[in-house]
């Protein structure tokens, strides 16, 4: 089974913390995620303390999981915040999160953006091309502030995961390639109100290895004696995210160990270290609640079709990515092989193939290790509205986003006259 001991069954009924999902399922109906508070907070401070002391800043990569109550859990932890849009900026803001701790990354920051991000006085921005870096100069005399960045450089780095979460190869849209980081780097005396205070990288996401992150760091630490021999001074290194989790037989490195692997490799430099985990602080923290509507049986394959589809969560649709299946309360039925299918009507569209469960109409399951990348990348495909989300915090249920409605998905649509 996945993830955190704050999942497990007791009595043939599968819990969260102390609470059963049957009981959540009765109170909030499905599809529906559920996060467990312990499991979240373990997570960080796992991260946290393996810094032993070591200068450093923990930034949670929003947009592995945006609800608010989960934003403010991390802050009140102490948590930063890794950016990557103004929505995402004022989701920090509004959840309590601390502006001098925020850095924003992403390829295509619009100036009403960074001019938002200037305003609330954030720690630093991860410019990502020399266009961007002309831009944020602009924006930022036309409001007489002075912009902190540093430069995101690809290291051209075999992340080894899926290519569509891999960003640190030449031919990425991310970063700036890394023969001309230097370049750009002693160009920004240039810019009168841009100010290089940090060096940037991030390779991808769901890393198992810890190789590809140590040769990450080697060569952005080169380009560091290079900067530094040039006369730059160089205040934090942010080593970006990407450390991957466990969906089915993965064994990715722990936090410890690819925290010290990184300090290992930077040595006993002066710099303020910043990392951007996302999946790994909140992907094993939760999971999706969804109901069987029917079993289909068929010559050629066993359908459980239910109520949770790819709209809810798109992982295993956008990337083939298995999510292991439980079921909430064991039942004495035949095991079969079953396709887990959801409503929508794609051949996509489904949760899980050839699962061996025991299942009768009306069960319900548990989609594991859907708390980083479900609900933020969910839809209203077939005019779906998204799942309710809870935090379960030992015995107590939170509700944290109420289940939309149709009304408002059309609240602010518009008939032509």
């Amino acid at each position: 089974m996945s993830g955190f001991p704050s999942f497990a069954y007791h009595n043939a009924r599968f819990c969260v913390e102390s609470v059963p999902l049957d009981r959540i399922a009765e109170e909030f109906g499905t599809p529906c995620y559920v996060y467990s508070r312990a499991a979240l907070t373990a997570a960080y401070q796992e991260f946290d303390s393996a810094f032993a002391g070591r200068d450093h800043l923990v930034c949670y990569a929003v947009k592995a999981n945006s609800n608010l109550a989960i934003l403010n859990l991390f802050a009140r932890l102490g948590s930063g915040f890794d950016i990557v849009s103004g929505g995402e900026l004022q989701r920090v803001l509004s959840a309590g999160g601390d502006p001098q701790k925020i850095v924003f990354s992403g390829v295509g920051k619009r100036p009403d953006e960074m001019r938002a991000a200037l305003n609330a006085g954030i720690l630093c921005f991860n410019v990502e091309s020399e266009a961007e870096l002309i831009t944020l100069n602009q924006i930022a005399a036309e409001i007489g502030k002075i912009a902190p960045v540093s430069l995101r450089v690809n290291p051209d780095v075999d992340a080894k995961t899926h290519p569509y979460i891999s960003t640190g190869l030449k031919e990425n849209k991310f970063g700036i390639p890394f023969d001309e980081a230097e370049k750009l780097y002693l160009s920004i005396q240039q810019f009168p109100n841009v100010h290089a205070t940090g060096l940037d990288c991030h390779i991808g996401s769901q890393l198992t290895e810890l190789d590809p992150f140590i040769e990450a760091c080697g060569k952005i630490l080169d380009l560091l004696n290079r900067l530094e021999a040039q006369g730059l001074q160089i205040e934090h290194l942010d080593l970006g995210g990407g450390l991957g989790i466990r969906y089915s037989t993965e064994k990715p490195p722990s936090a410890r160990d690819y925290i010290a692997a990184l300090c290992g490799g930077i040595g006993r430099r002066s710099q303020r270290i910043l990392i951007e985990p996302g999946r790994a602080l909140v992907g094993n923290a939760g999971l999706l609640l969804t109901r069987v509507e029917y079993l289909k049986h068929t010559p050629y394959r066993d359908f459980a079709i239910v109520d949770a589809a790819m709209n809810d969560l798109i992982r295993p649709a956008l990337y083939d990515a298995y999510h292991e299946i439980l079921p909430v309360i064991a039942n004495g039925n035949d095991v079969k092989t079953y396709q887990i299918v959801g409503p929508v009507c794609e051949t996509g569209d489904f949760l899980g193939h050839d699962r061996k469960l025991a299942l009768s109409q009306g069960d319900l399951l548990a989609v594991m290790s859907a708390g980083a990348y479900g609900m933020s990348m969910s839809s209203n495909y077939n005019t779906r509205p998204r799942a309710a989300e809870v935090m379960v915090d030992g015995d107590n249920i939170h509700l944290i986003r109420e289940r939309e409605s149709v009304e408002q998905l059309i609240a602010a649509e518009r008939i032509l006259p």
